[in-house]
């Protein structure tokens, strides 16, 4: 069995934490591929690694001195070694970088050195084989990834050394010079490390025991998701539940591998699993609703013409809302009226001008825009087989005074999403979390 564990920069953030994560390792002879973020924040008025080296990018392109942000940089990492009792002559590595530290040092090159640093440390600690992500983890200038690249390298690696510690974050273009990916990005090199050794469980160590079925700032202490489907995780996602980004997901998802998100700090809660598909449930699971999320700000725009063509009518209506980039949330249609979602950021300015352009083209007897409106959906595989549950849902947020604007359920009955006021959105999400998820 083989096993690629990630590590966030929570996971990392110093040398008590570097325990925790050998702990973790140490204690199942699978973890193999370890990837890892760089340090993160001590506590709550720390920085993270990150944004000091950022920080000092922007320093250096001002003509500011850094070095004082660049010296306590390099202190952090030697604490953490000291600490440890790790060999390894850091101090070298930081003075051949500062003199490498002008306006014209790429930024990426230089912010990719969090996770160098922390990696360096980390494999020395763990006694694993420190592999370079430059070395493994390939794009092209569009930010591509060469799979079949990064396959032939991690696979070589493994098979030479055993077990590899992979920074995250960053890749190697075509000439060889440093590509930071997207915020988050460690999750995608850790995703595609699990894929290129076929591995049989992709473990993403965070802060938290898996997804939690709703915000914990609206409903207290929401219990953790044990399993999920990862559409199921794809309709969270697009109604603001902060989950994995779906491209850190996509290459064990293509390869079939669960994803199983663990806490760090917690290492024995099991966390939430994440599969393609679920063949049989745990009887003991009667929860019909995986998760609810949602977002705020969105507007509905209603139109009503006598004797509506809806495939016409509603196709001129789509390509003045294209021609904007306006993209819609949900439509409703009626005999005579249709209705469309979209949030308010991107009408904000341009919603008369749009509107004044439909009636010119469509003629409507009316159009009506309604504000301030919150999109919550309750997602859950299991609603596709249960009978009644938007009745129970809609009734249950009648009782408790919720005035539901607008209605949408997803062509694969994964989700039910409602509209409401901004008003009533925390109200919305605490009574179909109280109702059926618990």
């Amino acid at each position: 069995m083989i096993k690629v564990a990630k590590f966030g920069g929570s996971s990392v953030a110093d040398a008590s934490q570097f325990k925790r994560v050998k702990d973790i390792v140490d204690s199942d002879a699978a973890r193999r591929i370890v990837v890892i973020s760089a340090a993160g924040k001590r506590s709550a008025d720390d920085h993270k690694m990150t944004d000091l080296l950022y920080l000092c990018h922007a320093h250096l392109v001002y003509g500011v001195s850094c070095e004082p942000i660049f010296r306590d940089i390099e202190k952090r990492f030697c604490e953490i070694r000291d600490e440890l009792g790790i060999s390894l002559d850091i101090e070298k590595e930081f003075d051949d970088l500062w003199k490498k530290m002008d306006k014209d040092i790429s930024v990426d090159y230089l912010v990719s050195r969090g996770e160098y640093f922390t990696s360096r440390l980390m494999a020395a600690y763990l006694g694993f084989h420190f592999l370079d992500a430059k070395d493994c983890i390939f794009s092209d200038y569009n930010g591509k990834f060469d799979e079949k690249k990064i396959t032939e390298a991690i696979q070589k690696a493994m098979m030479q050394y055993g077990k590899i510690v992979i920074p995250g974050f960053y890749s190697s273009l075509p000439s060889g010079k440093i590509k930071l990916m997207s915020r988050g990005g460690s999750d995608i090199t850790g995703a595609l490390a699990a894929a290129a050794c076929r591995a049989d469980v992709y473990e993403n160590w965070t802060d938290v025991s898996g997804i939690l079925m709703a915000d914990p700032r609206i409903v207290k202490n929401p219990r953790p998701i044990p399993k999920i489907t990862y559409a199921e995780l794809r309709e969270l996602a697009s109604m603001g539940a902060s989950v994995l980004h779906e491209e850190s997901i996509l290459p064990v998802k293509e390869n079939g591998i669960p994803l199983n998100i663990r806490n760090t700090n917690k290492p024995d809660h099991p966390g939430t699993v994440i599969v393609d598909k679920i063949e049989k449930e745990d009887a003991s699971y009667k929860r019909f609703l995986t998760g609810v999320a949602g977002r705020k700000n969105f507007e509905i725009l209603a139109i009503r013409k006598h004797n509506l063509d809806n495939n016409s009518d509603l196709r001129k209506v789509l390509e003045i809302l294209e021609d904007h980039k306006i993209a819609i949330e949900h439509i409703s249609l009626g005999l005579d009226s249709f209705s469309l979602v979209f949030a308010k950021s991107s009408v904000e300015t341009i919603i008369y001008d749009v509107i004044s352009e439909i009636q010119k083209v469509l003629k409507p007897d009316n159009i009506s825009v309604q504000e301030n409106i919150s999109l919550v959906a309750a997602v859950g595989r299991k609603m596709t087989f249960r009978p009644g549950i938007s009745g129970s849902i809609f009734n249950a947020l009648g009782e408790a005074g919720v005035n539901i604007r607008t209605i949408a359920q997803g062509a694969d009955e994964l989700s039910i999403v409602v509209g409401v006021d901004n008003s009533q959105f925390d109200t919305t999400v605490r009574v179909l979390y109280e109702s059926f998820a618990v």
